[in-house]
């Protein structure tokens, strides 16, 4: 019943993963990773044009979303479809990302920063929130979702979540290993 794959992005809504990781994502599925995006909702009040009906700008939406991942190599796109500015912390949300990361079980989960000082999105609050609510303690404890288990869907544990969009990213020590590698590979071609 499993599918298992290396990375699980988890979006709020269609094309988020391309704002938020897409350059990510590309590598990591040109280095054979196996991602899979999950897109929680539809995307059906995401326009400016008013005469735009909702069905018809999810479905736009999904195609749009199918085409950018198929071009940055993702295996997987899972639709919960879930109406935009909807999402809620609800114990069945949270149940569905349950299950997918226990489906798919995936070593490295990422989703949006789930706190900004300004203005950030209801449904990237919430799908965050929730995401790091079933990464731990749920997707990895038998006890949660008992039918989860009746199913076949083991327990799981993540070993690590990325979050984008983050106004506090931890940049200063990937820039200090930037300027050793830089700095080691200048020496090395020097001789010394």
């Amino acid at each position: 019943m499993t599918k298992q794959a290396q990375v699980m992005v988890v979006t709020p809504h269609p094309d988020d993963a391309e704002f938020g990781v897409a350059g990510t994502v590309a590598r990591w599925a040109g280095e054979g990773k196996d991602v899979v995006y999950v897109v929680c909702t539809n995307g059906d009040k995401g326009t400016n044009d008013p005469t735009m009906k909702p069905e018809e700008l999810a479905k736009i939406r999904e195609e749009e979303q199918l085409a950018a991942a198929n071009l940055l190599g993702v295996r997987e796109v899972v639709f919960l479809r879930h109406p935009d500015q909807s999402l809620e912390d609800t114990a069945e949300f949270r149940k569905e990302i349950v299950r997918l990361i226990r489906m798919y079980r995936p070593e490295t989960v990422v989703t949006a920063a789930p706190y900004r000082r300004y203005i950030w999105h209801h449904d990237h609050r919430i799908t965050s929130r929730v995401t790091l609510d079933a990464v731990f303690p749920y997707a990895r404890d038998h006890l949660a979702y008992p039918d989860l288990l009746e199913q076949g869907l083991q327990p799981h544990k993540v070993k690590e979540v990325l979050l984008w969009g983050s106004e506090d990213a931890n940049i200063k020590s990937y820039w200090r290993l930037f300027c050793f590698l830089k700095f080691s590979r200048l020496q090395a071609k020097s001789g010394r």
